[in-house]
């Protein structure tokens, strides 16, 4: 896990959590987390190939997702496209002098910490929200509006 400063520059690490999908104690810390820190969004990295494809773990990020949304609402949930975070996590720990050993104790949350700043980033960028909201209606499509509307495509 990772957070942001209050005004949304910088990201740093916070945690490591693991899955508890049978107690969802996981579920409760970033819950506690969010509500200590006044939260106003989590984001949730989306893993997706590099052809931009979603396979298994993109399905099980989208849930895990899900889940938070429906244990935090009203805060936003987001799902961000963490390709290659993992690796660049690595690159910056190797840089960085954390031996090899220590990596994967640390790896979650350098990867956690790379897609916030990129997600704080894009939305400082453009101004406008970054990433997937997750529980947002889909847009209809032009076609679907004007059949709601009474009108012909």
């Amino acid at each position: 896990m990772a957070q942001s400063d209050p005004d949304g520059l910088l990201a740093t690490p916070v945690a490591t959590l693991d899955r508890d999908e049978d107690g969802g104690s996981d579920l409760d810390r970033i819950g506690d987390l969010v509500a200590e820190s006044a939260v106003l969004e989590v984001v949730v990295g989306l893993p997706r190939s590099l052809s931009g494809e979603e396979g298994v773990a993109a399905r099980r990020a989208r849930d895990y997702a899900a889940s938070l949304h429906r244990r935090l609402a009203p805060v936003a949930v987001t799902l961000f496209d963490e390709r290659l975070t993992t690796v660049d996590a690595h690159r910056v720990l190797r840089s960085s002098g954390v031996s090899g050993r220590e990596h994967r104790s640390r790896v979650d949350q350098a990867a956690a910490v790379l897609i916030l700043q990129a997600a704080l980033d894009a939305e400082r960028t453009t101004g406008r929200p970054a990433g997937e909201p997750v529980g947002a209606r889909k847009p209809r499509t032009k076609r679907s509006a004007a059949r709601h509307e009474g009108t012909q495509p």
